[in-house]
């Protein structure tokens, strides 16, 4: 296929583990300036991935960049895995375990029927460890200085909870949710529900409204199809 970037493109990418999504943008916009000798690549993505998570990012270039608000409306879709008994400052694997907990009173229709309470519209407190601004700099900046944030509880809604693999302390899942749900957050909520303690090990987003991560660029590949024969 033939994109055509300064006219403007929207790019489902695999975003990789351990890149940000900051990096995607930036390799995009490093081969239009370097071999499409495309100095000024107006780009920009919809709904930041962590660095530890993988999945579904959508790029827009161009006239296209107009678009990134209705994306980041759309619902979201992901998997991954919680692991009971521990918990970290950031709720996934970014930082070390600070504390452990017993896991071993939980039993499975335990898990089900937490989740259930979880499925819905809940107010949930954002991780100190997120990219929302307070005061003009991200709430991130002031966790790793270990300065305190008074972050305040949102809305968001989770239409679907499934559990598709129980092997505690692990638990995979499969969850359908709104703008703004950090599955970080939950997972620090879920292990609370439980009497117990879990953080975010594996993330993946495999949908953002009608678009799915099997459809989206590989960045090798995408590198290729980019570049000029």
């Amino acid at each position: 296929m033939s994109f055509r970037l300064e006219e403007g493109e929207i790019i489902p990418v695999n975003k990789p583990y351990r890149w940000t999504s900051f990096d995607v943008v930036n390799y995009v916009r490093n081969i239009a300036r370097s071999q499409l000798h495309i100095p000024r690549l107006k780009i920009g993505h919809a709904g930041t991935l962590d660095p530890l998570a993988t999945g579904l990012l959508i790029l827009c270039t161009g006239k296209m960049t107009k678009n990134i608000d209705q994306f980041q409306e759309l619902e979201k879709e992901y998997t991954g895995t919680f692991k009971f008994g521990a918990t970290t400052p950031s709720f996934d694997l970014e930082k070390e375990i600070d504390q452990t907990y017993p896991w071993q009173h939980i039993k499975q229709s335990d898990l089900e029927e937490v989740a259930k309470k979880f499925t819905g519209r809940y107010l949930q407190v954002p991780p100190a460890f997120s990219a929302i601004k307070i005061g003009g700099k991200r709430a991130y900046k002031y966790a790793r200085n270990e300065e305190e944030v008074d972050l305040q509880p949102k809305e968001v809604n989770i239409s679907v909870f499934e559990l598709t693999r129980i092997e505690l302390p692990e638990v995979d899942f499969r969850i359908v949710c709104s703008k703004g749900t950090y599955i970080r957050a939950l997972a620090r909520d879920y292990g609370r529900m439980l009497r117990s303690g879990a953080h975010l090990t594996a993330l993946c987003r495999t949908r953002i409204g009608p678009l799915f991560l099997k459809d989206a660029w590989e960045p090798e590949d995408l590198k290729k199809e980019l570049m000029p024969e």
